[in-house]
């Protein structure tokens, strides 16, 4: 079984087809390497081919990057040498892709080699793109659907394929920061603009053949192996370059707060590389390569964030031998903006949905949300008139509930409410189709109890997304008791059709995300009360990698949201309900009209535009800022635990079923330190022991909402690690 084939044809152009076996796109194993080696080798010795074209056999991609099981394999055969057999390998792939570069030409001078070029026939990621910057020429197909990128620092790593040395010689590391930071994928026409690809055309194997044919020494050989060649932008030894690089580490570290270690190592090898030539540079890559592959922040966020997400998209949590539950027809309940979100993405992948409100004004309102996202898609190209009128023709705005039947399923939206849900669920279910799935996206009521007003509670469950809908990656599906496998199903696939990924939960007050997160801004307001800075604050939180700090969140979601949960937790609990200084704040923020953002008054203040300009002082007339302000470490421990305390708890309590979905879901739903890989693998990394030893001395100082969860005591006395005891794999196996 081979990956790669080459064949030739009349005019002596040798086509070299990526086509990995058995998968829907190609991904670099290193098998697939030494195979393009041997025939790279195979076509530059062979005197009857001029050139070298390398395109994909799979319609619409060409590359999805590399296997990053393979890294993990290297990892496990390496025994006690993981990181030099991890360099070993990296530096094989440098020799391969140099060997491609050079293309037999004579060393001293730099001719006589053939012209190879790249032709992209679709998206194009990681070490695809990197093997794409290594030929001299590189054509893209014109289909603006098709995207090229290097989104390596999104997992937790960098290009370290010759894909940072090679893109920061051709434009600079200025110009190279933000592309190999961000991570962003491009159409072809930015992509050209970014120099990632010299051209496009409808025919892009044609084009690239055409170039082949044509191309002459001069154009073989790149800028960094032709004498003279300066560094656009200048060299970290030149006043210029000097200048440029302060701006780009500048620009790291305001984006990544100093919690990334793959930006840091990115960052540096392109420094250090600058300052060498480029074979040497080849080679800082790749030990900064390794450097963050041993990190575990980077096998942390590979698993989570590639492995663990991959899996859950796929069907990992799927009750098995239910047959496919794809939605045709989806009615929604409720226009506001959770429910004209979830129309929009529904229509989107294609279904028919049936938006109902009270009234035509408030359905129609709800439409309009689609009409608004689809006229800005217009404006920045990404959507066409005919499409738009597509996506608007399968929304039917109406407040008549007869519309709903046929649909196969529902999702109610409408007021956070337990009478409002229960007299909607009965209403629509008196309609429907027996066989009709109802899914709540209720964010904080039981789905347990909210079921006891269905008359099919097997066929009840929740379907919890994350505002905005269209924007948010996460869905969380919250299984009640008496939920069957059909409806979990249903909601799986559904997840899948809208191509957003999925956790599956079972009921419990706040289910997983909310649960959660709350502790997290009850913390960071509970802190005020003490008099603790909110700047120290919020920046503890950022610079943990954290993307808004509690008290900007609590601002974000309205503290009124905040007190009315406040409440209804307490009316549910009764005497069990913890007092909590971070109530009161809230309370008493409320009833100085401060209701955050919405009200362009909360924690912060806000100029005529609704941005923020600076944190309110008003504050500390009530709540003063102490002499002496805790450290910074302290802080950012008493964020982080009193998430992950919860994380643990979750699973005790068999809310969590499945380790991968605490850890995907917590940085997919609000953000929980990417950089971690999660809350559970967050205490992989700090040993179980430690974290136990740390609970005790936090519940000691602070309350027993930091005590050592029984689950975490126990594995911190055996040594146990979360993926090494809870291993979904290992349980498979």
């Amino acid at each position: 079984m081979t990956d790669f084939t080459l064949t030739k044809d009349a005019d002596g152009v040798a086509f070299v087809t990526w086509d990995a076996q058995g998968k829907s796109m190609n991904v670099l194993t290193r098998e697939a390497f030494q195979e393009v080696s041997q025939l790279i080798d195979q076509a530059l010795s062979d005197d009857e081919i001029k050139g070298i074209v390398i395109t994909s056999g799979k319609e619409g991609s060409f590359a999805g990057g590399m296997d990053l099981n393979t890294l993990a394999t290297i990892r496990q055969e390496a025994g006690d040498e993981p990181a030099q057999a991890l360099f070993d390998f990296v530096m094989g792939g440098h020799h391969i892709l140099r060997k491609l570069e050079l293309a037999g030409m004579d060393p001293k001078t730099k001719k006589g080699g053939k012209p190879i070029a790249c032709a992209i026939n679709g998206t194009c990621a990681g070490i695809g793109t990197e093997i794409a910057l290594a030929c001299h020429h590189r054509v893209m197909t014109s289909n603006p659907k098709s995207k090229i990128g290097l989104p390596e620092i999104l997992l937790g790593i960098f290009p370290g394929g010759g894909g940072t040395i090679r893109y920061s010689r051709m434009v600079g590391a200025m110009a190279a920061a933000p592309v190999l930071l961000e991570g962003k994928m491009m159409d072809p026409a930015k992509a050209k603009g970014a120099q990632l690809i010299d051209a496009v055309a409808d025919d892009p194997v044609a084009a690239a053949k055409e170039w082949v044919l044509n191309a002459k020494d001069a154009d073989l050989v790149k800028p960094w192996d032709a004498k003279g060649y300066k560094m656009p932008g200048g060299a970290p030894y030149h006043p210029a370059g000097f200048m440029t690089f302060v701006g780009a580490s500048a620009m790291v570290h305001g984006k990544t707060q100093g919690a990334f270690p793959a930006a840091k190592a990115l960052l540096s090898a392109i420094y250090e590389g600058a300052l060498v030539d480029f074979d040497t540079a080849l080679k800082i890559e790749a030990r900064w390569f390794t450097n963050v592959l041993m990190n575990p922040s980077s096998s942390a966020m590979i698993r989570t964030l590639f492995l663990n997400k991959e899996a859950l998209e796929k069907g990992a949590v799927r009750p098995k031998g239910v047959p496919d539950q794809r939605v045709k027809k989806i009615g929604v309940l409720g226009a506001g903006m959770m429910g004209a979100g979830i129309a929009l993405v529904s229509a989107q992948a294609g279904m028919e949905v049936v938006l109902i409100d009270r009234d035509q004004e408030a359905a129609d309102k709800g439409k309009a949300y689609t009409e608004t996202y689809l006229d800005k898609g217009i404006k920045r190209g990404k959507v066409t008139a005919e499409k738009k009128e597509a996506m608007l023709a399968r929304i039917t705005a109406t407040p008549d509930l007869d519309h709903l039947k046929g649909c196969d399923l529902i999702i109610e939206a409408v007021f956070e409410d337990m009478g409002v849900k229960a007299e909607m669920t009965k209403k629509v279910e008196a309609i429907i189709p027996e066989d009709c799935i109802f899914a709540s996206n209720t964010s904080t009521l039981p789905i347990s109890d909210l079921a006891k007003a269905s008359v099919r509670p097997e066929q009840f469950i929740g379907i919890h997304f994350f505002s905005p809908v269209e924007k948010m990656l996460l869905v969380e599906i919250i299984k009640g008791k008496e939920t069957g496998d059909r409806a979990v199903a249903k909601a799986l696939d559904y997840v899948r059709q809208i191509r957003k990924t999925p956790i599956v939960v079972n009921d419990a007050r706040f289910f997983y995300a909310n649960r959660c997160i709350i502790p997290y801004i009850n913390e960071g307001v509970r802190m005020i009360a003490e008099g603790v800075n909110p700047v120290l604050i919020d920046n503890a939180a950022r610079q943990l990698g954290f993307p808004v700090g509690p008290i900007q969140l609590t601002d974000e979601t309205s503290i009124d949201l905040g007190a009315k949960i406040a409440r209804a937790t307490k009316a549910a609990m009764g005497n069990a309900y913890p007092e909590s200084p971070s109530d009161d704040l809230i309370f008493w923020m409320e009833e100085q009209g401060r209701l955050g953002r919405k009200a362009n008054a909360g924690f912060f203040v806000y100029d005529e535009k609704g941005k923020r300009v600076e944190y309110w002082k008003g504050l500390q007339e009530k709540y003063p800022l102490a002499k002496d302000q805790p450290d910074l470490i302290e802080v950012q421990e008493r964020l982080m635990f009193a998430q992950v305390l919860e994380a643990v708890r979750a699973l005790e309590e068999g809310v969590l079923e499945d380790i991968r979905e605490g850890d995907v879901g917590a940085i997919l739903g609000w953000g929980f330190a990417p950089w971690s890989g999660g809350p559970l693998s967050w205490l992989d990394i700090i040993g179980t022991p430690y974290a136990a030893e740390r609970c005790d001395q936090l519940a000691e100082k602070y309350g027993e909402r930091f005590a050592c969860p029984s689950l975490l005591r126990e594995m911190a006395e055996k040594g146990q690690t979360f993926y090494g005891r809870f291993n979904p794999e290992a349980k498979a196996a």
